[in-house]
């Protein structure tokens, strides 16, 4: 019998229900797509899979699917156009990837036509109800910036307590791929994006947080305020603790206007000291005045900020906040978010100390890919030579630029899409210099150069013009897809090319 005779998708909440039949567009064959296809493929789905490349790695995979079970899969451009059919008729569902937003024809066409359009994330909420399984708890992060970090935060505290966590979503490792793992993890800590808030309905985590909000992906979303409302879903059917950045006004307006479960609790965080049912920062001490019976006059000392990190400026001090926050709710111990917070590694790309020498500090935060993380970055020294530029994404630099017009001693631009950076710079700081990169690193015939070849200008220039006491900072304020395969490639040239000229410097000696 077909689900769509038997059962509704309501109905499918759970491993063990009846999935057997269920005719599934699978949208987008990157990691969370293979992963949904495969859950769905075991599950007894009719899959069909399209995406819009047709290159090695999606012929690889395209391949171990049809070995597993795939109905079908069309790869190339001519596949995403319209939504296929599947086995012959209409999809019943269609699962959908990040980078597929909701103008894209297939999606377009799916809501026209009413079919239910979930993100991995929804489907893995429903699926890891399981028969003779314990399914995790979920702790939910979700923000313009920081997400990357509170997350892994979030669960080194939860490790630090004697948990089975794992760090999914967003990051790492799908989500799908740990629910079908062979552990009974205890929790989940779940970094969410705007794209897959959009198309997940049900999820109901023990908490969740926004950290912070500002203008991004607003091509994707069609506007600021489809943006905003993707991100406010993540509060919804929350059952212990909302949590909200208490100096972000739209978090805490999030939270108000949230349809939580009863009794959960509207927690703040800050980094400045904080007032009830609050965790802050206190004399360069992480504190909680949230989770402890006599919050009204006392609070629960943490860990020392200094004890983090070498550099840990206020929105670093933000997230460990809002980690723990997170991670009290659930339960675990003061001494576990000292561990935890001790134990975590913030990796590479986000405010990473590369070099210092002659009194200079080389600092890559090439994760900073909006105007709201560059913001974070620029505001933790106090004289720089910015390297900034890429891929805007549409995004305005004004705000940023009159903020920190006073810091910048001189801006090197790279990037293909620096007009609008430019035009911010020449409306709010006059007077400081501004060097094309890109442009002056073209070849004797105009050559396009190679990102590498632009990021090792970029700090040659920068080693010219750098004074003691000063900071080069690689915080581009835009995405790095114009030069760049990702961030990470982005960040590793910086670190290259800061490498060689510290190597350089001391041959010439």
């Amino acid at each position: 019998m077909s689900v769509e005779a038997s059962k509704s998708l309501d109905e499918l909440n759970s491993w063990d229900a009846n999935w057997k039949g269920l005719r599934v567009v699978v949208a987008g064959l990157g990691l969370s797509g293979f992963s949904a296809a495969d859950t769905l493929i075991e599950l007894g789905a009719i899959v069909t899979v399209i995406d819009g490349r047709d290159d090695q790695m999606n012929q690889q995979r395209a391949e171990t699917l049809k070995i597993v079970g795939a109905h079908e899969v069309l790869l190339g451009n001519d596949k995403v156009q319209a939504l296929p059919l599947v086995d012959g008729q209409q999809a019943q569902l269609v699962m959908v990837s990040p980078g597929w937003n909701p103008r894209n024809p297939v999606i377009a066409e799916a809501e026209s036509k009413g079919i239910a359009i979930w993100s991995d994330i929804e489907l893995a909420w429903r699926v890891q109800n399981r028969a003779g399984h314990t399914a995790p708890q979920w702790l939910v992060i979700t923000g313009t910036n920081g997400k990357t970090t509170t997350v892994g935060m979030t669960e080194s505290i939860l490790r630090a307590d004697g948990l089975k966590a794992i760090a999914v979503g967003n990051v790492g490792t799908p989500i799908l791929d740990a629910v079908r793992e062979p552990v009974d993890y205890d929790v989940f800590a779940v970094e969410l994006s705007s794209f897959q808030l959009h198309y997940t309905h049900t999820i109901s985590p023990v908490a969740s947080v926004v950290l912070n909000l500002a203008e991004d992906h607003v091509d994707w979303h069609d506007g600021f305020e489809n943006y905003k409302a993707a991100k406010a879903k993540i509060y919804e059917r929350t059952q212990i603790a909302a949590i909200f950045n208490a100096a972000d006004e739209a978090t805490i307006k999030m939270v108000e206007d949230a349809d939580v479960v009863e009794g959960c609790r509207a927690i703040g965080f800050t980094t400045d000291t904080p007032a009830v049912s609050m965790v802050g920062v206190v004399e360069g001490l992480l504190v909680d005045r949230a989770f402890l019976e006599e919050r009204k006059t006392s609070a629960v000392e943490l860990i020392a900020l200094k004890e983090i990190g070498e550099i840990v400026p206020r929105h670093t001090a933000a997230n460990a906040a809002a980690a723990a926050a997170l991670t009290r709710a659930y339960g675990v111990h003061p001494e576990a978010v000292a561990a935890g917070l001790k134990n975590f590694d913030s990796g590479d790309h986000r405010i990473q100390a590369v070099a210092r020498k002659d009194d200079i500090l080389w600092v890559n935060d090439s994760k900073a890919t909006n105007p709201h993380a560059a913001d974070a970055s620029l505001a933790a020294f106090t004289r720089v030579v910015w390297i900034a530029g890429g891929l805007s994404k549409g995004v305005e630099y004004g705000d940023l630029v009159a903020k920190h017009a006073q810091r910048l001693a001189k801006v090197l631009l790279i990037g293909t899409d620096t007009a609008g950076l430019r035009e911010a710079l020449a409306a709010h700081a006059p007077e400081v210099e501004v060097i094309d990169i890109t442009d002056s690193a073209q070849d004797s015939e105009g050559a396009a150069p190679s990102g590498a070849q632009v990021m090792t200008r970029a700090v040659s220039k920068a080693a010219e013009i750098a004074q003691a006491g000063d900071t080069v900072l690689m915080a581009p304020a835009a995405a790095s897809m114009d030069q760049f395969s990702s961030y990470a490639q982005r960040g590793n040239a910086f670190i290259s090319a800061v490498s060689d000229l510290m190597d350089k410097t001391e041959q010439d000696k």
